[in-house]
């Protein structure tokens, strides 16, 4: 019976980190307004913020951080949310990070060195302007 409890609860988990990637923001949103935790990981140390920014979906990073999900955590290569958002190019998950605090500095990659890296002037002005 635990087994299949686990089963069923890894399968959720691995539901609601597609819905990060979807961007299913609405349903995800309400998951978390009804307990499930903002700052969940997977296996690979990504959050569902950083998932959501990785797949360029600002409304759903936007929603996260509303319902207080933690920019500064980083997945097991050291990359954050903002990291993510610059190598996807996306500015306005870019924009809501920045506002929402997240350091350009932060993480291993940084953000910043995300964008000299890949070669992203416009995300890296996006960082200046902050």
């Amino acid at each position: 019976m635990t087994e299949e409890l686990d089963a069923e609860t890894l399968a959720f988990a691995h539901r609601m980190f597609d819905l990060a990637r979807a961007g299913s923001t609405q349903e995800l949103a309400a998951y978390v307004d009804d307990g499930l935790p903002v700052n969940l990981t997977n296996d690979k140390g990504d959050t569902l913020l950083i998932l959501a920014a990785y797949h360029a979906r600002p409304d759903t990073v936007a929603a996260l951080l509303a319902r207080g999900a933690d920019h500064s955590r980083t997945n097991d290569r050291g990359q954050d949310a903002l990291a993510a958002a610059v190598f996807r190019s996306s500015a306005e998950a870019v924009r809501a990070l920045l506002a929402a605090g997240a350091d350009p500095a932060h993480g291993d990659p940084s953000a910043a060195q995300t964008a000299q890296f890949f070669d992203l002037p416009e995300m890296a002005e996006l960082l200046r302007a902050g």
